[in-house]
């Protein structure tokens, strides 16, 4: 169960048996007053500012979304693909909700990109996935529909089944969708961690296909929100997610997807927890001499 995404020069293999996936979710305008201006008049200085630290901090892939009402998002999600390919070479997730936007951004994209999203309304379904034929990316589904998102998760599982089985009528292999639980506040739904666990375990054992989601979402509305979304993504990761489309800046955040990695055997003998959090030379050097010095001089004393 691999999905593969590549920018020109990079591959990212989203998979149970790889390092978890993080991408990026820093480059989007919605709740960014200062950034949606800056982009709709041209200034990117941001964007590059984000790109460049969401890949320093850990990102393997940045989710890149122009949603600026009144504004061309066609135009500007495809400079803004441009530009971030421009200076990074990890591989993009293409996000709108105008599926011109998505066509104009797969256009200008070198590399085979994740394309974010499709549901399963029928007419969203028929709109979206011929693209994803088209320029041979993959997609994520979110698992609702018509309806809306339903409190059963039966009955949002059987929606990403719908995705799947839809996406391989047209031709796409299921290794290239990835679907989307959907994360409810637990603030308002007392149970929806235990509905996205549920869901996530059917999705991987009954459909063989890999998983991503918004988990910051668990924790709108309430308080001191860092720990609730770092031990919420360990749990999910636990229960078979594979990406998630997160801010590795935060550090409850990369550091719960380290300690998943460790403990789920992702991360070979521990490799990158130990660079991590392995003491630069100095520092230990120091600490040592100090306790050197400080048993000189109870010797000295005694």
């Amino acid at each position: 169960m691999e999905t593969v995404i590549s920018s020109k020069t990079k591959t990212v293999i989203i998979s149970p048996d790889h390092p978890f996936t993080i991408v990026g979710e820093r480059i989007n305008p919605t709740g960014r007053k200062l950034l949606a201006a800056e982009m709709a008049a041209g200034n990117f200085d941001r964007v590059v500012k984000d790109a460049l630290a969401q890949v320093e901090a850990g990102a393997h892939i940045l989710d890149v979304n122009a949603g600026i009402p009144m504004a061309d998002e066609p135009g500007i999600l495809a400079e803004t693909i441009k530009l971030v390919q421009g200076i990074t070479d990890v591989p993009i997730s293409i996000d709108s909700s105008i599926v011109a936007a998505l066509e104009s951004g797969l256009e200008a994209y070198q590399g085979k990109a994740l394309l974010n999203s499709v549901t399963g309304e029928d007419e969203r379904l028929e709109s979206v996935l011929p693209l994803v034929k088209k320029y041979g990316c993959a997609v994520i589904g979110i698992s609702n529909d018509e309806t809306g998102i339903s409190d059963d998760p039966d009955v949002r599982f059987e929606v990403a089944k719908k995705i799947v089985e839809r996406a391989m009528d047209h031709g796409i292999p299921k290794e290239d969708v990835i679907i989307d639980p959907l994360i409810m506040p637990i603030g308002a739904k007392r149970y929806a961690g235990r509905q996205a666990f549920s869901i996530l375990r059917r999705i991987g054992e009954e459909l063989g296909v890999n998983t991503c989601c918004g988990a910051s979402n668990v924790s709108f509305g309430l308080p001191n929100r860092g720990p609730l979304n770092g031990t919420f993504l360990a749990m999910l990761i636990s229960n078979g997610l594979t990406s998630a489309i997160t801010n590795p800046i935060e550090s409850e955040i990369k550091q719960a997807i380290m300690v998943a990695d460790v403990m789920t055997g992702n991360d070979e003998n521990c490799m990158a927890w130990i660079k991590a959090n392995r003491r630069p030379p100095s520092a230990a050097s120091g600490a040592g001499d100090r306790r050197e010095r400080r048993r000189e001089r109870r010797r000295s004393r005694s």
